[in-house]
């Protein structure tokens, strides 16, 4: 008896060298998968239906079939190794009949072949599973572990060092951000004295904040300007106050003013009465469209105020309204509003939000509101933004002036009483500054 063994990459493979090597009367005998592979045994229908010879000695047809049944018993595939919590589908059997059907081989193989390859895919995918957990545990505890070492170098530091003391408690106070704060007080020289430490740090704010430097430049320059902000920030009467503060200047025959706010109900009213104080048409746009015609009937004009429309910063609106001011046939340069009393988180949303769409400053209004006033210098100072004014209050135009950064440093930094509970003690610095040191670092500018 003539049994051959063929192997190949998968069944079809095998089963097309036995074809090529044993013709279409080919009997399968065996398969089974094997590293790298399909292996199956077959032989000639002739060998098995071949007459018995007794002068040789070779088997006759019945024992050929049971040697035939011992080798298809030993050549049965092997379970594959036991994977995490997946019970292994055995593998379909092969048909007993000498003159089995290709295409039912071929099927038979297939169903094999996929049920090994879900078993696989199931195993990995509760692999994957365990070892992400294994590792969000392990994240947790290097976290837990650096916040511990952080606190306990931070307590040590802080105890050799009361000036560097002194100024993050002063900061922290003034609702500037931990992260900025540290990174002050870090670059604070160790010979500083504990009673020159708040005066070195109003320096180094002062240098980091960059404000508008020559207010008559950019009135005297032109040009058209968009406020934009979240709503309640206060955009249509800063709106008005910057149209009143270049009318002294330059008077109404040269100014513009647009408005896209149609969705407020009384916007545009409330910039038409300003516009009428000041002598000065206003034009409501609803779309691109609007916007390009306004833009052209006011060509000619020095400078244009455009108020805008005031959404969440989370709003798909704000995307939408700003991507058409960039679609303006003219350049727009727009001027984001920042409301004071916002906290910082909330603050440096709205910067985020705005800021990728070419923001080329800011105005902070309601400072009349904000106890403390460092939330706002902190994101102005991390995001690298210039301030051009500040307002306080609703008077059009006594309510608004040229950003003073001088004014604004003295006054974070000047001790409140509304600010005391606010306060860290010093014993709860360390903590404070090591959880934050385990947030998202953040790009910081150089103090």
């Amino acid at each position: 008896m003539n049994i051959r063994r063929f192997f190949g990459k998968n069944a079809r493979e095998a089963l097309a060298q036995v074809k090529q090597a044993l013709g279409e009367d080919a009997i399968i005998v065996a398969n089974r998968s094997v590293n790298g592979g399909t292996e199956i045994m077959a032989m000639l229908e002739s060998d098995i239906d071949a007459k018995p010879s007794q002068a040789s000695g070779e088997p006759g047809t019945e024992q050929a079939r049971s040697l035939l049944d011992f080798v298809s018993a030993k050549e049965q595939p092997r379970p594959p190794a036991p994977a995490p919590r997946v019970v292994q589908q055995p593998a379909a059997p092969i048909p007993e009949e000498a003159n089995v059907n290709e295409s039912a081989i071929m099927d038979m193989l297939k169903q094999h072949s996929e049920q090994q390859e879900q078993a696989y895919q199931l195993a990995t995918q509760t692999l994957e599973e365990k070892m992400q957990g294994m590792m969000v545990e392990m994240r947790q505890m290097r976290s837990h572990f650096e916040t511990q070492m952080s606190a306990m170098t931070w307590q040590h530091h802080l105890q050799h060092s009361p000036a560097k003391s002194k100024v993050l408690g002063t900061l922290l106070a003034a609702n500037f951000s931990a992260s900025l704060s540290r990174q002050i007080a870090e670059k604070m020289p160790n010979h500083i004295d504990v009673n020159k430490a708040p005066m070195w740090a109003k320096e180094v704010i002062s240098r980091n904040l960059h404000t508008l430097d020559d207010e008559d430049a950019l009135l005297d320059r032109g040009g058209i300007y968009a406020l934009v902000g979240p709503t309640g920030v206060g955009k249509t009467t800063t709106t008005a106050k910057l149209a009143a503060r270049y009318v002294m200047k330059h008077g109404t025959q040269n100014l513009g003013l647009i408005t896209t706010d149609s969705y407020r109900i009384g916007g545009y009213e409330q910039l038409r009465i300003y516009g009428k104080i000041l002598g000065v048409m206003v034009h409501a746009v609803k779309d691109e469209e609007d916007l390009k015609i306004a833009l052209n009937e006011l060509k000619n004009k020095h400078m244009i105020l455009v108020d805008t429309v005031g959404v969440s910063q989370r709003d798909q609106a704000v995307t939408e309204q700003l991507s058409m001011l960039s679609r303006a046939d003219s350049p727009i340069q727009k001027l984001l509003c920042l409301n004071a009393t916002s906290t910082g988180d909330t603050l440096t949303d709205v910067m985020r939000s705005y800021k990728k769409h070419d923001i080329a400053g800011c105005i902070v209004t309601k400072l009349d509101e904000a106890a403390a006033i460092g939330n706002v210098l902190d994101v102005l100072i991390r995001e690298r933004m210039r301030l051009f004014y500040t307002t306080s209050g609703q008077r059009v135009p006594e309510d608004i002036e040229l950003a003073d950064k001088q004014a604004l440093v003295e006054r974070v930094l000047t001790p409140h009483q509304a600010s005391l509970p606010y306060q860290y003690l010093d014993e709860e610095l360390p903590l404070v500054i090591s959880s934050m040191m385990q947030t998202a670092s953040q790009e910081q500018p150089h103090v």
